[in-house]
């Protein structure tokens, strides 16, 4: 005999409703994270004024029909384009990503929160325009740090036990939920519709993996977030016209995202949704570099140093010997050609080979005018990595979260340096208070990237102080930023 199929419609799944009601009831009340999105504000603002320098970036940029101009539309940073907050969000979310140097968050999934600023950041100018157009008042900064600290929230407990890598699939698809949920919030939708927007989020077929990786790592992977942060946009603006949702995305059986994507497999959740996330994300402040490498590019700087002081230069080394944890050697252990600067950002022999040669590490330095240098090659193929379990227990401890590398160098006479190891990059919590002023200065440095002086003095004197930039209309604190 065989049985038949229920048709009856299921309640929403419980990872759906979560998500909604946190976006919608739960009070953020930790002043850390307050201040914390401030400064991830401006530095996620600063990594795509510096991306703007760089026409690989900048030519996936502006209307998609050229010399369109949206009346009211969502204004684009560094630029004089005026977009729809779909495409808007594209361009910001595009711009914030190049260059691999805003915020990062390291657990079972990594991935960049400040990613869902394109989407947040995009709806709410456009929202607040329109609104002035009609006499209406426009929503304020703190709306938007408000989105920015619940979204980083969404991507990184979603995160803490889930690893969609390991699946195939890549991070973005966090983006695209969270930027969904909260800017679905943003522009007014019901429990009901919000809850339809999310799973649409997850009905997508979602981004593979494979072009961060070898042998296909290309420029796509800087420009995925904001593919995925855009599309959240479109989807919450579906689901406000009333577009039904399907409740068991996630649990249905045969079609639903765990037997499609996840091998079957319920999502894990290690605490519940508050401030955690904001409060304890990572800035990536000194270099330009896939995260799990920071600690071992800056104990290369020491180690650069430390030759000089010897007299002796990379030519000098004979075997550098790199003891990380094992994400790191999952996914930036690579040997052979390396093909763009894509490909090298997420290399650590590379990210390690140019500081120690250099004595420093910038996003110029992924470009071919460096790499073909022939000394990056040979000290490439002389690093070893091997895991220590302790700093992969540590990476993955919730007290903890360390990035840890170590360092030894044996030279050609047979000298062997101390071992240099960093276990907290500058832009880890534990060392806030030695990092923000080092974010500043970041931030400072970009804008002068892009804008005249006064220009400059203008939006410093409006955004760093916090209080002052919360109540600050949107439009008018995105109108700072246009050239």
């Amino acid at each position: 005999m065989s049985s038949h199929i229920s048709n009856e419609r299921p309640q929403p799944d419980k990872v759906l409703t979560d998500i909604v009601d946190y976006v919608l009831n739960y009070e953020i009340k930790n002043e850390l994270a307050w201040t914390t999105a401030h400064y991830c504000l401006l530095d996620t603002l600063g990594c795509g004024l510096e991306a703007l320098t760089y026409p690989a970036c900048t030519k996936l940029l502006g209307p998609i029909v050229h010399g369109t101009v949206v009346p009211n539309g969502a204004k684009v940073p560094g630029t004089q384009f005026q977009l729809d907050p779909v495409h808007a969000a594209f361009n910001i979310g595009a711009i914030i990503r190049w260059l691999d140097f805003n915020d990062t968050w390291l657990a079972a999934e990594w991935g960049h929160p400040s990613d869902n600023l394109g989407g947040i950041l995009a709806t709410a100018d456009w929202l607040s325009r329109t609104s002035v157009a009609s006499g209406k008042p426009s929503l304020l900064m703190k709306d938007v740090l408000d989105a920015m600290i619940r979204a980083h929230e969404i991507q990184g407990v979603l995160a803490l036990e889930n690893s969609f890598n390991k699946v195939g699939l890549d991070h973005v698809l966090l983006v695209k939920v969270a930027s969904t949920a909260v800017v679905g919030k943003l522009i007014g939708l019901t429990r009901d519709e919000l809850i339809n927007a999310v799973s649409l989020a997850f009905v997508d077929g979602q981004s593979l993996r494979t072009y961060r990786h070898a042998p296909n790592t290309g420029s796509r992977k800087s420009w995925a977030a904001g593919d995925a942060t855009s599309r959240a946009v479109r989807l919450a603006l579906i689901a406000k016209t009333g577009e039904m949702g399907y409740p068991s995305v996630l649990s249905a059986k045969t079609w639903g995202f765990y037997d499609v994507s996840f091998k079957g497999n319920e999502f894990k959740f290690q605490r519940s949704y508050g401030s955690y996330v904001m409060e304890n994300v990572l800035f990536k402040i000194s270099f330009p570099a896939e995260f799990h490498s920071q600690t071992a590019v800056e104990a290369a700087m020491v180690l650069h140093h430390k030759l000089k002081s010897l007299n002796k230069t990379s030519d000098d080394i004979k075997k550098i010997t790199i003891r990380t944890h094992e994400a790191a050697i999952r996914i930036i252990d690579k040997k052979g050609p390396l093909n763009n600067p894509a490909d090298r950002d997420h290399c650590i022999q590379y990210m390690v080979a140019v500081p120690l040669i250099y004595g420093r590490l910038t996003a110029a330095d992924y470009e071919d005018n460096i790499a073909k240098d022939p000394r990056i090659d040979l000290l490439r193929d002389k690093i070893e990595c091997v895991e220590d379990t302790w700093f992969t227990k540590d990476y993955h401890d919730p007290e903890k979260r360390s990035i840890s590398n170590a360092l030894t160098v044996e030279l050609s006479d047979g000298t062997v340096l101390d071992e240099v190891i960093v276990e907290y990059p500058i832009g880890h919590k534990r060392r806030r208070e030695e990092g923000i002023p080092e974010l500043i200065k970041k931030f400072k440095i970009n804008l002068a990237r892009r804008f005249a002086e006064k220009q400059q003095q203008t939006i410093l004197n409006s955004v760093l102080d916090y209080k002052k930039l919360a109540a600050t209309r949107v439009n008018e604190f995105v109108d700072l930023f246009v050239v």
